[in-house]
């Protein structure tokens, strides 16, 4: 199987489970039944607002969203019947250590739902334990080497925390560490994990603030042979709208660089309105869907500018 992706892809990601139900609900532990009932209802408005943006002209089939089995209820059924494109996690939600939420029961759960994209999120700072990064990597080359044997797509959330040397060596300064640090060593995490043996079809990088920095990256996910077609797409982290349009301005001219998958700059402040009853439904489906399209005007004008 051919690695990479062909297309343009905007996602909306909202398969947030361990940090959404704590930060949105305030619920820690396992929900019951009921509390389940009303994560997955928020879920499903937070869908209902791509499905507007399509109505509003989002082209369907770049349209993505990524949202998980546990909350998820029957919005991936739903995307999929409109053709929307499917993303699902595999990975436990709210681990510094990459492991699978089902176990060795992975694949089975990946064929129920056949998403599009099988999405997993690691934490992997090149400088970081060094034993931990290798049991990630091991776990990390069974899921690859699964999914392409399957005919199936890898989508790869790169996150690269600072270790506390780093963090001390600018001063503590988190965004010294992002734009001065995090490029080389984002960089580093991807070269290793590349040649561990991992291949990847979809990048999700963290924003950087030069675009020389995203050149690098797309450069380093293209690196080796069979790897031409593989791309990227810019994750939001939450960032408020002026950081991710710099970001989003910065990747978006860069060849490799297909879209994003933006979640909570997008749905957050909308979802908390409903919930808090400030906001009617359909007026955070409707703010959902414009936050949404604006993101894409702003990738694609800087795109062709």
């Amino acid at each position: 199987m051919a690695l990479g992706y062909d297309g343009k892809l905007y996602i909306l990601a909202f398969d947030h489970r361990g940090s959404f139900q704590k930060k949105m609900f305030g619920i820690a532990g396992d929900p019951t039944p009921e509390e389940t009932a009303t994560i997955a209802d928020a879920k499903r408005l937070v869908y209902e607002g791509m499905e507007l943006a399509v109505e509003r002209g989002a082209e369907a089939g770049a349209t993505g969203v990524l949202v998980d089995e546990q909350f998820g209820s029957d919005v991936p059924a739903r995307a999929k019947a409109k053709g929307l494109k499917l993303a699902m996690p595999v990975e436990k939600s709210g681990q510094d250590e990459f492991d699978f939420q089902y176990g060795e029961d992975f694949g089975a759960h990946i064929e129920q739902f056949d998403p599009d994209f099988n999405k997993v999120l690691v934490r992997y700072n090149p400088d970081g334990d060094a034993v931990m990064n290798e049991r990630q990597l091991g776990r990390l080359k069974t899921l690859a080497d699964w999914l392409h044997a399957n005919g199936r797509l890898f989508l790869f959330e790169l996150l690269v925390p600072a270790e506390p040397a780093q963090l001390e060596a600018v001063g503590g300064d988190v965004d010294r560490y992002d734009s001065e640090l995090r490029p080389e060593l984002m960089r580093r995490a991807i070269e290793a994990i590349q040649d561990f043996g991992i291949e990847v079809d979809i990048w999700k990088i963290e924003g950087v603030d030069a675009q020389a920095d995203a050149q690098m990256l797309a450069e380093q996910t293209r690196s080796g042979e069979g790897r031409e077609n593989v791309v990227c797409v810019l994750l939001g982290r939450g960032a408020s709208d002026a950081k991710v349009d710099h970001w989003l301005r910065e990747a978006a001219p860069v060849d490799g660089f297909v879209g994003f998958a933006i979640g909570r700059s997008i749905w957050w402040d909308a979802l908390r309105g409903f919930l808090d009853g400030s906001v009617a439904r359909e007026d955070a489906t409707s703010q959902i869907a414009d936050n949404y399209l604006r993101f894409i005007k702003v990738y694609e004008q800087q795109e062709v500018a």
